[in-house]
């Protein structure tokens, strides 16, 4: 793919830019910040931000909070450049990573690593995959604090039996209501004792009917989530449905090919979704041109030069070689001391300090 394609289409979804500080000096200074839709006992910007774009989504038809899931820090750097106001560190790709299927091969520290990876290269808010909360609700407990220790501003919870699966996938199973309540309340608790992180809940319990479905995220929404996730919703009267009934930010996912109607974003925002995710299109993406181009690569073995992807350059400023290099010369050392990037002296021998 040539430079001069890459972003040329706008992200089609406008909310309200964070606040950012301009501020360079290095001088303490006193610095009064509000954050707008806190829940937890200690409050967090980027959950503060992932919140408060969820519900503008949510009351504005003509808005969505619509992103393909990402699986490592390259790609969710990537779906930032993209336009994207969040990131969403969804179980299927990231286990894709590891080549294996989401089929509970991992667990709570793969994620949080994954976490940490991510939160040192994108600005925008990261949502993290919890899948079950990886045991019992003190597991879920574990978990959701760590998620937001790790820097997650958001993170999912579902009811699904562990090994869970994929939602639009055979061999899926669901706990009973009471344990699928126990592992929200934990979550819930953990962020109100602690570190605010936004919390969606997933049920995978329309396998045993649209009632149970709904009494199940009914619940969810008075012990005190901040959205819920119905999965793998047939068609257009279904989703419709699901918001009229439950009264709340609503999350959905299009799995190209999966059980749910392919909607388009801005249908699913006129139905009234906050948000709607892509779970699998950047994992077909990375097997599809990495596959072809194996395939151009060894043709090219035997007539002549391999195949030019990207220029030099360009591959260069993709994995971040450009942004490092203008570090570097940053911090570069004169016979008068440090030089930074304005060419002032700072330092033993300048006027900065000794």
């Amino acid at each position: 793919m040539s430079k001069s394609i890459v972003n040329t289409t706008p992200y089609p979804f406008h909310f309200d830019a964070p606040r950012t500080s301009t501020h360079k000096q290095t001088k303490t200074r006193d610095e009064t910040l509000t954050l707008p839709n806190v829940r937890g006992r200690i409050p967090s910007l980027q959950a503060s931000r992932l919140r408060t774009i969820m519900l503008e989504s949510a009351s504005d038809p003509t808005k969505i909070i619509a992103h393909p899931c990402s699986y490592d820090g390259l790609s969710s750097r990537l779906v930032e450049e993209a336009g994207c106001p969040i990131v969403f560190l969804a179980g299927y790709p990231v286990a894709s990573t590891h080549g294996l299927p989401d089929t509970g091969y991992i667990a709570m520290q793969e994620m949080c690593d994954k976490i940490q990876e991510t939160v040192r290269q994108v600005s925008v808010p990261v949502f993290a995959d919890g899948d079950t909360g990886y045991g019992s609700p003190i597991n879920v407990k574990r978990t959701v604090q760590s998620y937001a220790k790790a820097g997650a501003a958001g993170i999912m919870i579902e009811d699904q039996t562990w090994p869970k699966r994929c939602g639009h996938t055979k061999g899926r199973a669901v706990v009973s209501r009471g344990e699928a309540f126990a592992r929200i309340q934990a979550a819930v608790d953990a962020r109100n004792e602690g570190l605010d992180i936004f919390i969606l809940a997933r049920t995978d319990s329309l396998i045993l009917g649209w009632e149970e479905a709904m009494a199940r995220g009914k619940e969810f929404k008075r012990i005190g989530v901040d959205a819920v996730f119905v999965e793998a919703l047939p068609d257009r009267e279904a989703m419709k449905r699901c918001v009229e009934e439950l009264q709340m930010p609503l999350f959905a996912n299009i799995i190209e090919g999966g059980q749910t109607e392919n909607l388009s974003a801005k249908d699913l925002a006129g139905l009234g979704y906050a948000a709607v995710a892509y779970p699998w299109t950047l994992v077909a993406a990375k097997l599809k041109s990495i596959r072809e181009t194996l395939e151009a690569l060894k043709k090219s073995m035997t007539e002549g030069a391999p195949p030019m992807i990207l220029s030099y350059s360009e591959v260069c400023e993709g994995v971040g070689f450009n942004k490092y290099w203008d570090e570097e010369e940053r911090y570069k050392y004169n016979e008068n001391g440090l030089v930074n990037a304005d060419g002032k002296v700072n330092g033993a021998n300048g006027n900065g300090v000794h």
